[in-house]
């Protein structure tokens, strides 16, 4: 009867958090914000969090196989936008995809600077909270190594936040409209989807998370589901996309999940880790910029592309932008997939030959 009566307070209390999290997506549209649905229903739960993580939300977890749906969703999507011209560029991205390995370096030593020099951070806590990303290897392998791990969860969770909510801004600054839904952008057809290709969509999204699984594909939420489509999409067989609806909820459903990570957090902790993070993103956002002005200059791709796929979020969140903004959504997906192998090859190097124990 327990167990009963907890599923039903986590059906409920998801669903009032992604109600609440809709209604902040809409305030967030009404307001002209940058990509309003994420970062409104992001914002929404952040302060449903903060009021009601000792009450009402004790001990509750955003269920994350729902989470993982959604994501699948989103990855097929991206999958429908990978056209047999993306090979045109196979040269180009031999290029920028290699330079990711420099830039994972530079952003990682500036990210361990800022967090021992100015956060006096443990090494431990430091390198791995300065990570590029790889969140969950960062945890994982930050924990064996003795680092700080509330401190550390912090720090990585506020870089994937910061990311997704300073990009949007400064590129709605830059083009003079928001981006996004807000703006009327999106990448789907106006036409409704019928009930048997809204079938499929689940079906391709269900399939290529489960080959994902079976395969261990790096990112795999996203990834299977991605490759599937592409596959299904370049055989001209099927003609995938999803309804705009169902991409506004899959990025409510992806804000509150990171809204939620706030749970937790002493105010005190918040305000060190912010500041901290904020520094360390502004730097390696920089660094991303810069990286993306030299190669636009030598590959002729867009620097917009190359902004969004050296902005150091994550998978999911930096292709939901690349999609709003019909930036090549695949490649940037494919970059961010690698910054991310590159991130947790250097991590893992480290585990093995240097002793971060030593404070």
């Amino acid at each position: 009867m327990y167990g009963a009566s907890l599923t039903l307070r986590t059906i409920g209390l998801t669903a009032a958090l992604l109600a609440l999290g809709a209604l902040g997506g809409l305030l967030a549209q009404a307001a002209h914000l940058p990509m309003p649905f994420m970062l409104g229903s992001l914002g929404s739960a952040g302060l449903a969090t903060a009021l009601f993580q000792h009450g009402a939300l004790r001990d509750y977890s955003f269920p994350m196989r729902f989470r993982t749906l959604f994501i699948g969703l989103i990855g097929v999507m991206i999958g429908t936008q990978v056209r047999p011209e993306l090979l045109n560029e196979a040269g180009d991205m031999l290029l920028t995809l290699s330079a990711l390995a420099l830039f994972v370096v530079l952003a990682h030593a500036g990210n361990y600077t800022i967090f021992r020099r100015l956060g006096r951070y443990d090494r431990a806590t430091a390198y791995y909270a300065g990570t590029p990303g790889g969140l969950m290897e960062s945890l994982v392998m930050g924990e064996r190594a003795g680092a700080d791990l509330p401190l550390l969860t912090a720090q990585q969770f506020l870089r994937i936040i910061l990311v997704i909510t300073l990009v949007p801004s400064a590129l709605s600054l830059w083009l003079g409209h928001p981006v996004g839904s807000a703006a009327g952008a999106s990448a789907v057809p106006a036409a409704p989807v019928s009930p048997p290709a809204l079938l499929l969509i689940l079906v391709a999204a269900g399939a290529g998370l489960g080959i994902a699984q079976v395969i261990r594909l790096p990112a795999g939420q996203i990834t299977g589901p991605l490759l599937l489509s592409a596959a299904l999409t370049l055989t001209g067989a099927v003609d995938l996309h999803l309804p705009f609806w169902l991409i506004a909820t899959a990025q409510v459903v992806v804000g509150v999940s990171l809204g939620l990570r706030f749970s937790g957090m002493t105010a005190a902790m918040l305000r060190r880790s912010l500041g901290l993070s904020l520094v360390s993103v502004l730097f390696m956002l920089a660094l991303g910029a810069g990286f993306a002005t030299l190669l636009t200059k030598a590959t002729g791709l867009p620097f917009l592309l190359l902004m969004i796929s050296y902005s150091p979020g994550g998978v999911t969140e930096m292709s939901v932008i690349a999609l709003s903004l019909a930036a090549n959504p695949a490649l940037v997906s494919l970059h961010h997939v690698v910054r991310i192998l590159f991130t947790v090859g250097v991590m893992s190097a480290a585990e093995r030959h240097v002793d971060l124990t030593r404070d």
